[in-house]
């Protein structure tokens, strides 16, 4: 396999600062609007985005939850081996501008049955989407993220790996090939 070093160090920090920022232009103090981070990569997007937020934005509450969707993917009975993840949604989300998270963004199914998993806790005013990666022309179904982090244009073989400092030691974003 061959990587290609899309993002890391300073950069990505950058990158999150960005995001906060287009968000902070969006929704001002956060009072009506919440952060869902989609299990299990995209709740490090939304840790790390509310965390800034609250170093931006001092004194403000920004509300942030983790949305497992094991369940309501269209995969789901397909795969021999199920674990779960947690849902902590200690909030509520009715009439609240909902701002989705996931690390990458490919074929678009993962955040339909996000959307359909958060319909059993209301029904919020406007859903939105915040993707760290957006890999462009690869979708199955019509979905575009709100914030995009970096854009890759890839191909089906291709994988787009996201590390997290708190799991894996550094922030960085590959693109891995197969070796020709």
């Amino acid at each position: 396999m061959q990587n290609l070093t899309l993002l890391d160090g300073q950069k990505f920090q950058i990158t999150l600062q960005r995001l906060c920022r287009q968000l902070i232009e969006n929704h001002n103090d956060f009072s009506e609007s919440v952060l869902i981070g989609i299990q299990p990569r995209g709740i490090y997007v939304a840790k790390r985005i509310a965390e800034e937020l609250r170093k931006i934005l001092p004194g403000k509450t920004i509300q942030q939850g983790d949305l497992d969707i094991t369940f309501y993917r269209d995969d789901f009975r397909r795969r021999d081996q199920l674990v779960p993840n947690q849902t902590k949604i200690d909030f509520i989300i009715e009439g609240k501008k909902v701002i989705m998270m996931d690390d990458v963004l490919w074929t678009g199914r993962t955040i339909r049955a996000a959307m359909d998993a958060l319909q059993a806790f209301g029904r919020p005013e406007k859903i939105e989407l915040l993707a760290l990666v957006d890999r462009r022309y690869s979708r199955h179904i019509p979905v575009e993220a709100d914030y995009v982090g970096i854009e890759v244009d890839s191909i089906a073989s291709q994988k787009v790996i996201v590390s997290w400092k708190e799991t894996d030691g550094e922030d960085k974003i590959v693109l891995l090939s197969e070796a020709k």
